[in-house]
């Protein structure tokens, strides 16, 4: 949304309207810049869609009112949106994981992108319930008449269960799985993130399955960009005190990250840049730690 200082008020808000219901949240912050309006201006704004009934103001921003916020976009839908914010954070969030370790990556369009990431880390064990996600390894361990995988190239457990509009396994077959493992680090990609709701998400079956990958977890890391923080899905999964680390993207404002200091114990935020040396180079990489312990 460009040019927009000249808008009547009934026209932003629409705009407004329209690009709550289809990012499924919005930041005030973000829409001052897009519509060159004043703070007050929209949260006027807000104020009346929420008189409406269209959308529900939540911290620092809005959200779809709880009809919409059941509805879950496609894969190739929620790719399109902030692929370069996820792609930085994918090549922060890579440099958590050891050669040689067992890690999971849920289902998401962020971890999709950290799995392409992680194919330089030698010898891990990866479980996932995202069929996306699985195709990444396998297309890459055995290259056009390879036999065999790759030396170094990961093993993939592949959950079953019910495939999502987001091509997640879900339901009790990706439970029952989940709970007999025991993971050294858990990515996990969210569709909203709030200091009320937690973690959240539109699906129900996914939900859960979640808390499975949660608890089996010895650490869980949160990869998201910087658009769903205060965005509240249907269906809460996981409290904010049971992640360890969030890694996230340069364009989450200061007062959000002042605030997620105060509930996790590690911010990383991904800074916008070329890509640097593999994982487990010396030079630290590209984030910057906000907050830890």
């Amino acid at each position: 949304m460009t040019d927009h200082q000249n808008l009547l008020a009934e026209q932003r808000r629409a705009l407004i309207l329209d690009e709550v219901r289809r990012r499924g949240g919005v930041r005030v912050n973000e829409l001052t810049r897009k519509l060159h309006v004043s703070d007050m201006t929209v949260r006027r704004d807000l104020d009346a869609l929420a008189r409406q009934g269209v959308v529900e103001k939540v911290h620092g921003g809005a959200v779809p009112v709880a009809e919409a916020s059941t509805h879950e976009p496609g894969f190739e839908a929620k790719s399109a949106l902030e692929p370069n914010a996820k792609d930085d954070i994918a090549r922060a969030a890579a440099r958590l994981a050891v050669p040689g370790s067992a890690i999971a990556l849920s289902g998401g369009t962020t971890t999709y992108a950290l799995a392409h990431r992680l194919l330089e880390v030698p010898d891990l064990t990866v479980v996932t319930n995202s069929v996306r996600v699985a195709d990444v390894f396998h297309t890459a361990q055995r290259p056009a008449g390879a036999g065999a995988p790759l030396p170094g190239a990961a093993t993939v457990v592949l959950t079953g269960g019910v495939r999502t509009p987001s091509d997640a396994l879900v339901g009790p077959v990706a439970d029952q799985a989940i709970r007999s493992l025991h993971f050294d680090v858990l990515f996990l990609g969210v569709h909203g993130i709030s200091v009320e709701a937690g973690l959240s998400t539109p699906n129900l079956a996914e939900a859960e399955t979640n808390r499975c990958l949660v608890r089996a977890a010895r650490r869980v890391v949160v990869v998201t960009d910087h658009t769903k923080w205060g965005t509240v899905g249907l269906s809460s999964f996981a409290r904010l005190s049971d992640v360890d680390t969030l890694v996230t993207d340069a364009g989450l404002p200061a007062e959000a990250r002042a605030e997620i200091a105060e509930h996790l114990p590690e911010l990383l935020v991904a800074e916008d840049s070329p890509d640097s040396p593999a994982p487990g180079a010396e030079d630290g990489g590209d984030a910057g730690t906000e907050a830890g312990r």
